[in-house]
């Protein structure tokens, strides 16, 4: 038998509202900016691979409770202290690293930064589409000087090109003539402070990435960096494309890890300003810097080449192949719940799908809680599912548990 909840339980399920959170079978969607939910919702449209994985935070740099961006398997150290020794006890433990971001793209119109906590904004629309693996966003923005801006963006982190995420954001001044500035930014975030001591919530563990080189050219940027004490190794680039017939300027800054591409548009009235923005993430256990820095040289220059329509049609592939094997249908017990079955099943994949030789965080790739650490339990939750339908993942996870049997 169940039991009635109180409307005031704390653990009474509580769905999100309709008039913003509207329902739908494929896509999760919010169709107004709800400030005091940012924690959450850079939490629900959080997109990733297994591999790499970005929390949903806007592309503009706020407002945002955590811009996180982690790899699976790339961690930083720390010394656990005991009062005495004994056999058997553990000497050091591992956090995983929030890397520096490569997604931000900050927008000026008459120098004046779009801002989504004080901007006025006439329309607001962002989709996590779970068929497409994209997370889109339509924004219509007017200035006080009376300009209205539409500002449309897509970004997915790839299932196909493990290491890559991609970023279009097309911009279009529709009513005026403006100067207008994209600067495309790697940007190394402070570290949150925790606002309680939870175990839960993650370690900080102070300035954990050293630059070994910082390159720049035309619009590509190019980093290395090694973990201070698990001495790891990472390389980032990104690179970019820009389609408009508005006349533009290039100019590049590269330096100590972080950089900007800055483009400088004369921007007309209808016309779209269209940037592409090519992201790639390459770890090794150990510092082999200069081997990262090409491999992210070729997968910048294929994905390049491909362009971005490339990298969603294969997303759409790879996403029609695992729906076919995995889509539960049915659960009307409530209008959301076909919704809410989907989300969780993409959920799944989003964590372990190209979790190639490693296993499987317990928040996945959305944050830093628990430290990014692989629970003993992962397996009986992850691999009833898996060996169902995605035998190749099961199969994965279970070669990395044999792998580390020994320890």
């Amino acid at each position: 038998m169940g039991s009635r909840r109180h409307p005031d339980d704390p653990t009474r399920t509580r769905l999100p509202p309709e008039d913003i959170f509207p329902i739908h079978d494929w896509r999760v969607v919010e169709s107004r900016l709800n400030l005091k939910k940012i924690a959450q919702t850079e939490t629900i449209f959080s997109t990733a691979n297994g591999y790499l994985g970005m929390r949903g935070a806007f592309e503009e740099g706020g407002p945002a409770c955590q811009h996180g961006t982690f790899i699976n398997g790339f961690y930083e150290s720390w010394p656990i202290p005991y009062g005495e020794g004994a056999f058997g006890f553990a000497t050091h433990g591992q956090t995983i690293v929030n890397v520096p971001d490569g997604k931000i793209i900050r927008l000026y119109i008459d120098d004046e930064p779009f801002d989504l906590e004080s901007a006025f904004i006439q329309r607001y629309e962002r989709v996590l589409d779970m068929q497409n693996g994209t997370l889109d966003r339509e924004v219509l923005w007017e200035t006080p000087a009376g300009r209205q801006i539409l500002v449309q963006s897509r970004r997915l982190v790839s299932f196909h090109e493990k290491h890559v995420a991609a970023i279009s954001y097309r911009v279009t001044v529709i009513n005026a003539q403006a100067p207008l500035v994209l600067s495309s930014e790697v940007v190394d975030h402070p570290a949150p402070q925790p606002q309680e001591e939870d175990p839960r919530l993650g370690r900080q563990v102070g300035e954990v990435l050293m630059p070994q080189a910082s390159d720049c050219a035309d619009q590509r940027l190019l980093f290395s960096f090694v973990t201070r004490r698990s001495g790891m190794g990472l390389s980032l680039g990104v690179d970019h494309t820009l389609d408009t017939t508005c006349t533009f300027t290039v100019n590049t800054i590269c330096a100590s890890g972080t950089g900007q591409v800055v483009f400088n548009v004369d921007a007309e009235p209808g016309q779209p300003i269209h940037l592409t923005k090519y992201i790639t993430y390459h770890t090794s256990r150990s510092d082999k810097t200069d081997e990262l820095k090409a491999r992210a040289v070729r997968t910048l220059d294929r994905v390049l080449t491909h362009g971005f329509d490339q990298l969603v049609k294969d997303q759409r592939a790879y996403l029609d192949d695992f729906w076919e094997c995995s889509d539960v249908q049915g659960g009307r017990t409530h209008p959301r719940a076909q919704q809410c079955i989907r989300w969780n099943l993409f959920q799944l994949l989003q964590a372990a799908g190209r979790a190639d030789y490693a296993g499987v965080p317990a928040k996945g790739l959305t944050g830093q809680a628990y430290d990014g650490h692989y629970f003993w339990d992962m397996d009986m939750y992850m691999l009833p599912f898996f060996i169902y339908t995605a035998p190749r993942v099961a199969k994965n996870l279970l070669r990395f548990r044999y792998s580390i049997l020994d320890k």
